[in-house]
């Protein structure tokens, strides 16, 4: 019951001491702003409301049942506290303003970042009041001026990738390095940016695949992509800065976080193209030792691939891959009247240039049954097909890419 009267009496003299939003204020400012939630808001007119400073207690009464207090606050008082406080805020501010500078100038864009975002929270509780100082020769808000720099300083930055597109394709193994530059543009002057914390991703076979790095002295870092998404529509590459690798873990995420989501993301979309190789099939299909006539295993590998991305040619001389297709089948035996063939297939692709091997494999024994052997071995052709688009269409991409 002593501490809420206390709190009740200050709660008085607080509200005896107007607080107002300047119009040229940060928070002013970023509470027009859509990118700031409302319980942002909330915390920084908490954060910044009255702070009550050189109260005195004059006196207390109690009966037993009641509590009174009486504190008293010189207004005078309050407000030199307060002023002397919020220069020394001001200050320190201001130094760790130019000390962000000079980070710029440096290319440091972390350190910058994090100079600027602790001069902003060391003003936060006057985030919402005038604080209209020198810098150079002008008369600038300071949260205003250190909060528009973070901005200019994150949609300053240009990330650039060589190659400009990535290419995929049997020639490279479908694998592919690339080296990202990170440069800082302020009107002509430019500067590397080491040290820049960066996320790289892009759609693989197993989901999502994504990779942190730091660029180097010369601002430059380097990523491999492999084992693309065949899927992936329109795949790319993409690079963006990682924003809460430029944060301190010690600032007070409560303030910061909502802050560096508001401002731009530098990033960079790199188009992944994926070139499959050529492929000449050549094929030897038999039922029960006699040539094949309706449509078989080869037929099923071609249609399959094709729509994979794989480009068949007729000339054997201008395939990247040649793909071998052996299919036979064998009488299995009769039982009351119905009939059993077993198809046994092998398929293996080698590369043209080199004549290695690529993939061997194929699919034994796949069952038949029908009123005649023919006819038997016809559908365990037609059986083969199923096994061929989930199992051995799948493994011979793998060996692939």
């Amino acid at each position: 019951f002593l501490e809420t009267a206390k709190k009740n009496a200050l709660n008085d003299l607080a509200s005896e001491i107007s607080v107002k939003v300047e119009g040229n204020s940060l928070l002013y400012t970023l509470d027009r702003k859509n990118s700031f939630d409302e319980s942002f808001t909330s915390t920084i007119n908490t954060k910044t409301s009255e702070q009550i400073e050189g109260f005195e207690m004059v006196d207390s009464w109690d009966n037993g049942t009641e509590y009174w207090t009486y504190y008293r606050l010189n207004k005078a008082e309050h407000a030199r506290i307060k002023a002397e406080k919020k220069r020394q805020a001001i200050a320190q501010a201001t130094d760790l303003y130019a000390r962000s500078q000079a980070s710029v100038a440096a290319g440091d864009l972390k350190s910058a970042i994090d100079q600027d975002l602790r001069a902003l929270l060391a003003i936060k509780a006057y985030w919402g009041e005038n604080d209209e100082v020198l810098i150079g020769e002008r008369s600038v808000p300071l949260a205003n001026e250190i909060y528009n720099d973070l901005q200019r300083l994150t949609s300053g930055v240009r990330l650039t990738a060589l190659p400009e597109r990535c290419a995929l394709e049997y020639s490279n193994h479908f694998k592919r390095e690339l080296l990202v530059t990170a440069r800082s543009v302020n009107g002509a002057t430019t500067r590397d940016l080491a040290q820049l914390p960066l996320v790289m991703s892009y759609p693989g076979i197993n989901g999502k695949v994504t990779a942190t790095s730091n660029t180097d002295g010369e601002g430059q870092a380097r990523t491999t992509v492999q084992g693309i998404d065949l899927g992936a529509a329109g795949p790319e590459l993409l690079v963006r800065v990682d924003m809460d690798g430029l944060v301190s873990k010690d600032l007070d995420p409560t303030f910061v976080k909502p802050l560096v989501s508001s401002l731009t993301v530098p990033e960079l979309r790199v188009p992944i193209d994926l070139k499959l190789p050529k492929v000449f099939i050549s094929a030897s299909e038999k039922n029960l030792g006699e040539p094949l006539t309706e449509a078989g295993a080869a037929l099923t590998f071609r249609q399959e691939l094709t729509t994979k991305g794989f480009r068949f040619v007729e000339k054997e001389s201008e395939a990247e891959l040649i793909m071998s297709v052996t299919a036979t089948t064998r009488e299995g035996g009769t039982s009351n009247g119905f009939f059993t063939a077993f198809l046994d297939l092998s398929v293996s692709c080698k590369d043209r240039s080199t004549q290695d091997v690529v993939y061997s494999g194929g699919k034994q024994g796949v069952k038949g049954v029908q009123l005649a052997y023919d006819k038997a071995g016809l559908e365990a052709y037609k059986k083969a097909v199923q096994d061929i688009r989930q199992e051995v269409v799948p493994a011979l991409m793998n060996a692939i890419l």
